[in-house]
C-alpha cells in the first residue's frame, strides 16, 4: 500500500486535508472512510482498516472533516449536517480522481454520517458503521456538564479527550434535528454494524437501534473488548479484517486479468508495516490470505509462515488429486485429509541430493483416507498422491525468475 497527500474542497470552500491509500496493484474499487467525532483521519483504527482494504485492491479516501486534523475552516462553525456536506464532496472528488466510492465506513459520529449520506451519494453499496450513535444527539453527552451554558450564552470551551473545542448553540440545534432513520430504511446498500459491548461512549444499545431499524441485506459483528477508540491493535485488525472480508461480496469488483503466460494470474505480497513481518495476501485480486511469523523469529504469529503456505499448497494439492482420482474411478472413498509438516534434515538422508550444503529441506506427508477400500486401492492412492503437480514441482528443477520493478510498475 501507498499513501498520497491530497486536498479537495469542501461544504464551505475550505481546503480539506486527505490521505488516499492505495493499492499496490490495480484499483478495483473505492471506499470513503469518515472518522469520529473531533478525532482525525490518522486514528490507528483508519490507518488500518484502510490498509487491509488496499491490499484487497480497494482504494481508500480518509479525510478531516472541516475545523479538525489538517483541514482549513472553523470547527465551531460546523456541525452534523456540514459532515455530511463534507462526505458529498468527498464523493465528488473520489468519482472525479479515482471513481465512484461503493463502500462508506464511519467511525463513531462517522458512522451516522455514512448512514445519512449514502442515500445522497450514488453508486454506494456497502455501508459500516463502527461504534455509531443511534441518534446524532448522543454526541452531547460528552459535554452535558455545559448544555446549559451553551443554550444561554450560544458557546462554551468544551474539554474533549484533552483538547478544548468551541461548541456553540447551532451545533446542539442541529444534533437535535438530524436524524438518520430515515436513511437508514432508504440505504438502498448493505449494512454491517459493528460494535463493541464494553464501549463506554456509546452503548451497545445504539447498534440493536440501527440495526433493528435497516433493511436487509444486514450484518452486525460484536467487537468484544474493544474500546470506542478501538485503541488496541488486535481490536483493530479484526475489526479490518471482518470489513474486508465481508464488503467484498457486495461491492462490484473490477477483475484484474492475468499478465501473459500466467494462467492463474497475480499472487501479490505487500508488507502490512515495517514493523514485525506480516505480508497481505492477495490472489488474483479474488482471495486474500496472511502471512507472518512466529513470534519468537520476530513476527506477530496472526498468518502463517512462508514454508508453512507451501505446507499447504502440497497438502491441498494432494488432497484434491486423491479425490480426482477417486471420482474419476468410482472409489469408495468418503473422505481423505493430508497433514505436512516441514524441517531439514541432513543430507545423508537424501540419497539424490548434492553434495553442496549439509541440509536438506523435507515435507512430511501423512495421508488420512476414510471409506471401505481396500488395500489394494489404498496402495495406489497412495501412487497417485506423488503425481499431484504441486509434489512433482517441489522435486523437480525450478526456475525464480525475479525482476526489480521501477514506480510505473515495469521492469527496472
Amino acid at each position: 500500500m501507498s499513501t498520497q497527500k491530497v486536498t479537495f474542497t469542501g461544504h464551505d470552500g475550505a481546503r480539506l486535508n486527505a490521505r488516499l491509500d492505495w493499492p499496490d496493484g490495480p484499483v478495483r474499487a473505492v471506499a470513503l472512510f469518515a472518522h469520529c467525532f473531533t478525532c482525525s483521519k490518522d486514528i490507528p483504527a483508519a490507518r488500518r482498516i484502510a490498509g487491509r482494504l488496499a491490499a484487497q485492491g480497494i482504494a481508500v479516501l480518509r479525510f478531516d472533516f472541516t475545523g479538525l486534523g489538517h483541514s482549513d475552516g472553523e470547527f465551531e462553525n460546523t456541525n452534523f449536517t456540514s459532515n455530511v456536506d463534507d462526505l458529498r464532496y468527498a464523493a465528488d472528488y473520489l468519482c472525479e480522481a479515482v471513481g465512484v466510492p461503493q463502500l462508506l465506513i464511519g467511525h463513531s459520529l462517522g458512522g451516522a454520517a455514512v448512514i445519512k449520506a449514502a442515500p445522497q451519494i450514488e453508486g454506494v453499496r456497502a455501508v459500516v458503521t463502527i461504534g455509531a450513535p443511534a441518534d446524532p444527539s448522543h454526541v452531547s453527552r460528552l459535554f452535558a456538564e455545559q448544555l446549559e451554558t451553551i443554550r444561554e450564552t450560544g458557546e462554551a470551551k468544551v474539554d474533549l479527550a484533552g483538547r478544548a473545542f468551541t461548541i456553540r448553540r447551532q451545533f446542539l440545534d442541529d444534533i437535535t434535528e438530524a436524524k438518520i432513520d430515515d436513511a437508514l430504511k432508504h440505504l438502498d446498500a448493505a449494512l454491517l454494524v459493528l460494535h463493541s459491548p464494553h464501549d463506554t461512549t456509546v452503548g451497545i444499545r445504539n447498534a440493536a437501534e440501527i440495526f433493528q431499524g435497516a433493511m436487509h441485506p444486514k450484518s452486525f459483528i460484536t467487537l468484544d473488548h474493544a474500546d470506542h477508540l478501538i485503541t488496541d491493535a488486535n481490536d483493530a485488525e479484526y475489526a479490518a479484517d471482518v470489513i474486508g472480508a465481508w464488503a467484498i461480496r457486495y461491492l462490484s469488483l473490477t477483475e484484474e486479468r492475468p499478465p501473459a503466460g500466467a494462467p492463474e494470474g497475480v499472487t501479490r505480497v505487500s508488507e502490512v508495516s515495517t514493523k514485525g513481518f506480516r505480508q497481505s495476501i492477495s490472489i488474483s485480486g479474488k482471495h486474500l490470505l496472511t502471512a507472518d511469523e512466529p513470534t519468537n523469529l520476530g513476527g506477530t504469529d496472526r498468518g502463517p509462515s512462508p514454508y508453512q503456505l507451501v505446507a499447504a499448497g502440497l497438502g491441498a494439492c494432494t488432497s484434491m488429486t486423491l479425490r480426482m482420482y477417486a471420482r474419476r474411478k468410482n472409489l469408495p472413498l468418503t473422505h481423505v485429509y493430508t497433514d505436512v509438516t516441514h524441517d531439514k534434515s541432513h543430507r545423508t538422508d537424501c540419497e539424490h541430493c548434492s553434495e553442496s550444503g549439509s541440509r536438506v529441506d523435507v515435507f512430511h506427508r501423512r495421508i488420512h483416507l476414510t471409506g471401505d477400500l481396500s488395500d489394494e486401492q489404498r496402495q495406489r492412492l497412495l501412487e497417485i498422491a506423488d503425481k499431484c503437480p504441486v509434489h512433482q514441482t517441489l522435486e523437480s528443477d525450478i526456475v525464480v525468475e525475479t525482476a526489480l520493478m521501477d514506480r510505473q510498475g515495469e521492469p527496472d
